[in-house]
């Protein structure tokens, strides 16, 4: 592909994560003006969902219904045609740090991530869970020791690959039936794994902290590298195929567009609350790409 640079599609956010191309529009998060956004490929948004608890990992319910989770309080939410939010599922009971992004599959059964500890409040770096929620709300806890369950994707066949962005790698797991997981094993490994508990000295040892991912149709994974303002294409194994800098922070992407050839990229100077919370400098940027998007989200 070629290496044209990222173009601003919009601007003005705070903090945008969890991207999402859905019935011809981008669904993305914007953390600290606790909405999710809609844009179309003309740069119009539409403000779709108001998230007090602030709101992070997006996916669609089979009947088309948004699946939003809120980051503070442990819950998921589930958006009508309406408009409404009401409480889907809530995860207080397994998790106790602030929940993540997550990916919905093909049954509307949800995987979500969390933190583990309290990152913008300095604390030391902990492993923590993957919860699963089935499609009638019913919570779980689906994997235990990740480094940070961030970006997810499912890959054709049933693969669920989650992003561990302070373990340097993608993990992979094969999807049971019933929606248990199985089969762990790591997809792509980036350099060593950093074994502290210093959360400045993990950042400052990864060679890519992977963050946002989506898959395209030759079944490589796109990684949003959230320390290298830049995004990977890999392969299974973890060759990196190509990269694209973004000039900026990026901390998710997403193809989409109508023949799912755009890669969007959620783009900002840093990732610290403090830094973001009260300014409106994050982006979504986007750049074609050759291969089109496939998989879930």
């Amino acid at each position: 592909m070629g290496k044209t640079a990222p173009s601003v599609v919009l601007d003005g956010f705070s903090y945008l994560e969890c991207p999402r191309w859905h019935d011809g529009r981008l669904w993305v998060s914007d953390f600290y003006t606790e909405r999710v956004v809609a844009i179309d490929e003309r740069g119009r948004s539409e403000v779709v969902a108001e998230v007090p608890g602030q709101p992070s990992g997006l996916g669609f319910l089979p009947d088309g219904r948004l699946l939003v989770v809120s980051m503070r309080d442990h819950r998921l939410l589930v958006r009508d045609e309406s408009g409404r939010l009401d409480q889907h599922a809530d995860l207080s009971d397994v998790v106790s740090g602030v929940l993540n992004d997550m990916v919905v599959d093909e049954r509307g059964g949800a995987w979500v991530g969390n933190f583990g500890f309290d990152l913008m409040g300095g604390a030391p770096l902990r492993y923590t869970t993957l919860t699963r929620v089935d499609p009638d709300g019913t919570v779980s806890v689906a994997a235990e020791d990740l480094g940070f369950p961030n970006g997810m994707v499912i890959l054709p066949g049933g693969v669920l690959v989650v992003a561990e962005t302070f373990a340097g790698r993608l993990t992979a797991f094969d999807i049971g039936e019933t929606g248990e997981l199985s089969g762990r094993r790591v997809w792509a490994q980036f350099g060593e794994t950093p074994r502290t508990e210093d959360v400045g000295e993990a950042v400052a040892a990864l060679e890519v902290a992977p963050d946002g991912i989506c898959a395209d149709a030759e079944g490589a994974i796109w990684v949003a590298d959230a320390v290298h303002n830049r995004v990977l294409r890999v392969g299974e194994g973890g060759r990196i195929l190509d990269e694209i800098d973004a000039g900026t922070g990026v901390f998710a992407c997403m193809l989409g567009g109508d023949d799912g050839r755009t890669l969007y990229l959620c783009a900002a100077p840093s990732f610290a609350e403090h830094e973001r919370r009260p300014v409106r400098e994050a982006q979504l940027l986007a750049v074609d790409v050759d291969v089109p998007h496939a998989g879930l989200p």
